[in-house]
């Protein structure tokens, strides 16, 4: 299986056609041992077998995304190495109980374990989305990737027909298939499925990646982590959402409350900007909203802390934010000025409701500035992360929130005095 191929799943199950619908059939790629088929009829559905879980399948369906079975926002950025996947309780029972949610906590205790013989039983996790082929919307299925489980976190979500629940999300660490050449060969796990099967000379089967990471446990070892160099400027079409998807609705209700009060977009794009680097090594440290006049082309200021104790080093983050007309390219101009303001040693970010026009991002890529880009596709995803986290009922309630704390987060002090906070 090659990462970014889709396959058909079908309910015909065929194990002998090798392609359906003229896409590779699911069934027939994965049954290269004769043993019984593959299935996803669930979105985590580990592979049976006697003693250690060969894998578990991991499948996203994004077009229930929001919807009474589906109430969550998953999150897919495999090309960084990242996903955020929520488990399967919708009910107000203890979500440890759920079945694919337990699946998934005995997993993380070995993903995290520190014995190389609980690594080496661990179960590979095996990522699908589910993408719409011209006018079918189910049934097909993208391979995004090997995964191991890097984190496990209880929260309360909340959904109209469901009332409160608990739920778990997970982060997952995307695994570098590069040696594979992006190729994942099914063999590893048909051997894992074999009766009293040898799980240490199935290892020899194995990514690099995964044999590595069984033989030194270091989740954060970049050099596990898959990460796709792009050097080339994304389209407007790719920097903004689908007009039928919930991020569609997100970011317009985003651009209509900010419409006539556009600086408390402010708040919002300095919590985004952290919601987004949250998720990497370091540590993000919200600073404050700069005043209204003469900001210089700064809206906000915030800390990236690279490091810990007496090694750690301290970023200064200066950010612009731009609620404005996502069918407009955002303004060169306003770019230029926060890019002005950088010190040596200091890194911007820029906030758009809109997206960036390609000579712009052609000339910050040739230009090495050190900016942060977070277009109106990428604005509404962490969006609606951030309001999963906050447990409230609507956008609008979350972002009402932000509208009180607007006034208490201005202040005049200069960017160099978050260095010693």
């Amino acid at each position: 299986m090659r990462i970014g191929d889709v396959y058909r799943y079908s309910s015909s199950y065929d194990k002998d056609a090798p392609m359906i619908d003229d896409l590779p059939n699911f069934i027939y790629v994965t049954n290269t041992d004769g043993k019984n088929k593959v299935l996803m009829e669930s979105g985590i559905s580990p592979i049976g077998a006697k003693g250690p879980c060969p894998a578990i399948l991991i499948s996203s369906s994004t077009h229930k995304h929001g919807s009474k079975e589906s109430p969550w926002q998953d999150r897919f950025d495999t090309d960084r190495g990242y996903a955020r996947y929520f488990g399967d309780n919708k009910s107000d029972k203890d979500p440890s109980e759920a079945l694919g949610n337990r699946y998934l906590l005995e997993q993380f205790s070995l993903h995290n374990s520190g014995l190389r013989n609980e690594r080496l039983k661990a179960a590979p996790i095996l990522l699908f989305r589910s993408v719409q082929v011209g006018a079918r919307v189910k049934g097909n299925r993208v391979f995004e990737g090997l995964a191991l489980i890097n984190s496990a976190e209880r929260i309360t979500q909340f959904q109209p027909d469901l009332g409160y629940f608990t739920n778990y999300v997970f982060e997952f660490t995307v695994l570098n298939l590069a040696k594979e050449n992006d190729q994942f060969d099914w063999s590893w796990i048909s051997a894992r499925r074999e009766t009293n099967a040898d799980i240490e000379n199935s290892l020899k089967l194995a990514p690099e990646s995964w044999k590595n990471w069984v033989e030194h446990g270091d989740l954060q070892d970049s050099k596990l982590r898959r990460h796709v160099i792009k050097h080339h400027s994304v389209p407007k079409v790719d920097q903004l959402p689908d007009v039928k998807s919930r991020e569609f609705k997100c970011l317009a209700n985003i651009y209509d409350h900010y419409a006539h009060h556009k600086h408390g977009f402010e708040i919002l794009a300095s919590k985004v900007v952290g919601s987004h680097l949250s998720r990497s090594s370091s540590s993000y440290i919200e600073g404050w909203i700069t005043q209204g006049s003469g900001d210089g082309g700064v809206d906000f200021v915030g800390r990236l802390d690279l490091g810990s104790g007496f090694s750690k080093v301290k970023v200064i983050l200066l950010g612009q934010a731009k609620c404005e007309n996502p069918n407009k390219p955002t303004s060169g101009v306003h770019i230029s000025r926060t890019v002005a303001r950088l010190k040596r040693g200091w890194i911007g970010a820029y906030v758009t409701t809109s997206f960036f026009s390609e000579p712009m991002q052609r000339e910050i890529i040739e230009d090495q500035y050190p900016l942060l880009m977070i277009n109106g596709l990428e604005l509404a995803r962490e969006v609606l992360i951030l309001l999963e986290k906050s447990g409230k009922h609507s956008l609008a309630d979350y972002l009402d929130e932000l509208d009180t704390e607007y006034l208490g987060r201005i202040s005049a002090r200069s960017p160099e005095e978050i260095l010693i906070d």
